[in-house]
Formats: C-alpha cells, sequence, structure tokens
C-alpha cells in the first residue's frame, strides 16, 4: 500500500517536473531494497514453514504409540536443531527468504515439542508455563539471529500469554501473579522490534499495552483507575507530541505510534469515567473534558499524525452526540434528537473541513520555509 503510494506521488511530481525522474527511479530502488519491505514470496515461505511445522507434529502424534520414548524427544530436538543450523547456513549464504521460513519452522516446532514432551511425560504446569518457555526460546532465537519474522513471532506468542491468562483465571487478577508480567513482555518485545527492525510488530505491542490497561479496568471498575488511565496517557502523549518536550524528538523519530499509543489510553480513561460518574452535571462535566482533550489533540499532533486525527474526529464526534443524545433528546423526543442529530454532525463536518484546510495549509507553508 505504502510502496504504491509513494510510486504514485513520484510519478505526479515528474510529470509536474518538480523531480527528476532518475532520482524517482533511484529511489524506488532504495525503498525496495530494504528488507522491511513487504515480499509476498516472503510471507508465502513464512507460511509454508508455519503449514510444514504443523504437518511434521501431527505425523509424530498420530504415530506416537509406535515410536519409542527416547526416539521421540531425540527426533524433536534434532528436527529443531537441524531447521536452525540449516537457516544459518542459509543467511550465512545470502537466502534471507529461506533462512527465515527455517528460522520459523525451528521455533513453531520447538514450540510444539513442549506441548509433545509435557504430554509424554505427564510433566507438571500449565499452559501458561509451556507458553512463557516457547517465547523466552523465540526471544533468543530472534536476538541470535537478529531476525524480523521471530520478532513478530514473540508478539503473537505474548498475546498467546495474555489470551492464555485472561482464560485461565476467568478473566481475575486473583490467585496467578503471572499476569502482572505482561507488561514485561510487552518491553522486551519492543526491544526486539527496535533491535531487528521489525517495523510491524511494534503494533502488536502497543495493543497488547492497550488491551491490558483495559482488562485491568475491567477487573477493578474504580473511579480512580479510570482517572489514572486518562492522567497518565494525557500527560504521556503531551511528552510525545509537544515540542518542548525533552523525549519530543525520540518520540518524533519513532514515527507516529508514541503519539497515538498514549492519546489512546487517555480516551479509555475518559470513557471509563463516563460510566463512573452519575447526575447530569458530572456528565456534561466529563463530556467537555472529552470535547477539549479531542480537539486539543487534533490541534497538538494531527498535523502530522493521521491516526491522532482521525481518533480525535471520532472521539469528538460520538461525545457530541452523546451529549446530545443524554441532554436535548430525552426533553425533545426521538424525531428531535434525530433533527440535532442531523444538524450537529453537519457541524462537526464544517468543522473537520476547516480543520483540514488549516493544518494543510500549514504543512505546505513549513514545507516551502525550510
Amino acid at each position: 500500500m505504502y510502496r504504491g503510494r509513494i510510486e504514485k506521488d513520484f510519478n505526479t511530481w515528474v510529470s509536474k517536473g518538480m523531480l527528476d525522474p532518475a532520482a524517482a527511479k533511484a529511489m524506488l530502488g532504495e525503498y525496495d531494497a530494504r528488507e522491511t519491505v513487504f515480499s509476498a514470496g516472503r510471507v508465502l515461505l513464512v507460511l509454508a514453514a508455519i503449514l510444514l511445522s504443523a504437518a511434521i507434529l501431527l505425523l509424530v502424534a498420530a504415530n506416537w504409540e509406535a515410536i519409542p520414548r527416547l526416539l521421540r524427544v531425540a527426533g524433536i530436538v534434532a528436527l529443531i536443531w537441524v531447521f536452525y543450523l540449516t537457516g544459518a547456513a542459509c543467511l550465512g549464504h545470502g537466502l534471507k527468504a529461506m533462512g527465515t521460513a527455517l528460522l520459523v519452522l525451528a521455533t513453531m516446532t520447538f514450540g510444539g515439542g513442549i506441548a509433545l514432551v509435557g504430554q509424554m511425560y505427564h510433566l507438571s504446569g500449565d499452559a501458561t508455563d509451556a507458553l512463557l518457555v516457547w517465547f523466552a526460546a523465540a526471544c533468543v532465537a530472534a536476538a541470535a539471529f537478529r531476525s524480523a519474522a521471530l520478532a513478530v513471532l514473540c508478539g503473537f506468542l505474548a498475546w498467546a500469554v495474555f489470551g492464555e491468562l485472561v482464560i485461565d483465571n476467568d478473566t481475575s487478577f486473583e490467585g496467578n501473579g503471572y499476569i502482572y508480567l505482561v507488561p514485561m513482555l510487552i518491553v522486551i518485545v519492543i526491544g526486539l522490534v527496535r533491535y531487528t527492525n521489525a517495523g510491524i510488530a511494534r503494533h502488536l505491542a502497543y495493543l497488547l499495552g492497550l488491551a491490558w490497561l483495559g482488562w485491568f479496568y475491567i477487573e477493578l471498575t474504580e473511579v480512580w483507575v479510570a482517572g489514572l488511565l486518562f492522567g497518565a496517557g494525557l500527560v504521556a502523549f503531551l511528552v510525545a507530541s509537544l515540542p518542548l518536550s525533552p523525549l519530543y524528538r525520540f518520540a518524533r523519530d519513532a514515527g507516529a505510534a508514541p503519539a497515538f499509543y498514549s492519546f489512546a489510553p487517555a480516551v479509555m480513561g475518559l470513557a471509563a469515567l463516563h460510566t463512573e460518574v452519575d447526575g447530569l452535571g458530572q456528565e456534561i462535566a466529563i463530556g467537555a473534558t472529552t470535547l477539549a482533550v479531542a480537539l486539543g489533540g487534533i490541534a497538538i499532533a494531527g498535523r502530522l499524525n493521521g491516526a491522532v486525527r482521525f481518533l480525535g474526529y471520532a472521539v469528538f464526534a460520538a461525545e457530541t452526540l452523546y451529549l446530545a443524545s443524554e441532554t436535548l433528546g430525552s426533553i425533545l423526543g426521538t424525531s428531535g434528537f434525530f433533527l440535532i442529530a442531523g444538524v450537529v454532525i453537519a457541524l462537526i463536518a464544517w468543522l473537520v473541513i476547516r480543520l483540514e484546510k488549516r493544518l494543510s495549509s500549514k504543512t505546505t507553508v513549513e514545507g516551502s520555509a525550510a
């Protein structure tokens, strides 16, 4: 998607004489040469590795009783080492796609081996323990080979650990301290993302953080938790978005993610506060705060961050309609509410158009000044 968009922009600039054709071709060639660029062949090889690992494990499981116990363990260990060593050899000879697929195959086989050996020897522990061991092994392999694909796999395994904790504890914090390890898993995945340059995996970590925070509030359902979500998210957003912040340059270099994924918890906290307050006056106060935060987020980071801008628009529109339904809607009835909702949406659309034009003109002026 991004490749097609920049190629279209390059063609437009070349046709207008703003960019030299040779320069456009050279820039596209440099982009295509990056290892992180999407490649259908690489994706298919990784999918093939996953399917092959599933086929091997199912084949072993189907003939489990016919294979001696020692031979089973030796066979699983041998498969893992063969895949890892072959993958390392492929990477050493420049066959990166094949090497990546073999590394994924080895790591998937390792996870299946944990389950099969645990079942064979009736080892104590639960699925969470097995997933944590698998996650640790995948992290070691990702760091050792500096593999972006394995970093992505670590992100999915972190989600699997979180999901198993939710299911195993019946969505409860009581009785299992592993749930407090989830933030540590997130930090590890983010570290691997930066080390292996696996850009897509960072979203798995950030989204897991949002899911964990949401689950934390659902478990406790206290006003102070909602307020903490809002306050911490707002402070983090300002630190990541205000040019005066000492961390602004670092957050800017990291792209749109820091601002968006800090703005999102603030919005989550405001949504939670809506469910905690009682009385029309408190609802209007929270609603006014929500509108101010939405517009503030657009004004502070919306010019350079499309994700924050979109979320700000969505929150502003939803909050306006909610306030109209809670106040004017109950007084005027259904037909009156729809009339007011139509007028409100029209005003929001007008405001969005004006903001977009203003942000676009600012970007154009700053670009020409630079």
